[in-house]
This record gives C-alpha cells, sequence and structure tokens, in this order.
C-alpha cells in the first residue's frame, strides 16, 4: 500500500483548505467564483483519496496477517461515512458563486464545522494510523 500517495493527497487538500481560507477571510462575496471553484476542485481530490482508501487501502488491511490494523482500518472507514457525508452536502450547497453570495455568513459557518471536522480527521490519520500501517509494513 502506497502510504505516500495518500499523504501527498492530504497535503494537496490541505493548502486547498488554506487557500480558501484566505479567500473567505478576504471576502465571501468578492471571491465567491474563486471559492466556488475551490470548492469543486477540493472535491475532486477528496472523491480521489476516498476511492483510493476505500478501493485499496482497506481492502489491503483486511487480507493482512494484522487484526488489529484490520479492526482499526474497519473503525477509521466507518467513521469517515458521516463526514463523507457532510462534506458532499457541503460541496453541494456551496458549489454556486450565487450560492456564497446569497449566504456568506452560513457558508462560514458550515466550512468552519465541515473543513474543521476534515483537518481534524486527516491529521489523526497522519499521526495515528498511516504510522500504524508503515510500522507494520516495515516488519512484513
Amino acid at each position: 500500500m502506497q502510504i505516500d500517495k495518500l499523504k501527498h493527497q492530504h497535503i494537496d487538500i490541505l493548502r486547498r483548505v488554506a487557500a480558501l481560507r484566505t479567500l473567505t477571510h478576504s471576502g465571501v462575496a468578492d471571491n465567491a467564483q474563486a471559492i466556488a471553484e475551490g470548492i469543486v476542485g477540493m472535491s475532486a481530490v477528496i472523491k480521489l483519496h476516498l476511492a483510493v482508501e476505500d478501493q485499496a487501502l482497506y481492502p489491503s488491511l483486511q487480507r493482512g496477517g494484522d487484526a488489529d490494523l484490520a479492526r482499526l482500518g474497519r473503525k477509521y472507514q466507518a467513521e469517515m461515512a458521516p463526514l463523507a457525508q457532510a462534506y458532499d452536502a457541503f460541496v453541494r450547497r456551496w458549489n454556486t458563486a450565487q450560492h456564497l453570495r446569497e449566504d456568506a455568513e452560513g457558508f462560514r459557518a458550515d466550512a468552519n464545522n465541515v473543513l474543521r471536522r476534515l483537518h481534524e480527521r486527516m491529521q489523526r490519520e497522519n499521526l495515528e494510523f498511516y504510522p500504524r500501517i508503515e510500522a507494520q509494513a516495515e516488519l512484513a
């Protein structure tokens, strides 16, 4: 399993979140088009990342010989489902400049919630989950 690829995707996603934050601080209405485009672009990266995890990472962990790591993988996968749904709803709600201009404060609140949860999740993966997988791979 190529954890490095997943880590690089995390870096890309976090850069995109930072860019959205900068645009938002500069004014949602003034930057509505760029924010909407940023959300759509980030969504594509996140969908790819989730697909790699669901189609490669988690199945690989289930086939591996480490029962604790397999259980941890199932836990992480189950925990991701509600966050993925929340993120999908966020994208559907804020993927146009018009929606952003109509409710800048609603966007800010939604972004603070969903993107904070996304950031926290990636940090947990980077600090707890991926190192555990890498350690197991080194033993194999």
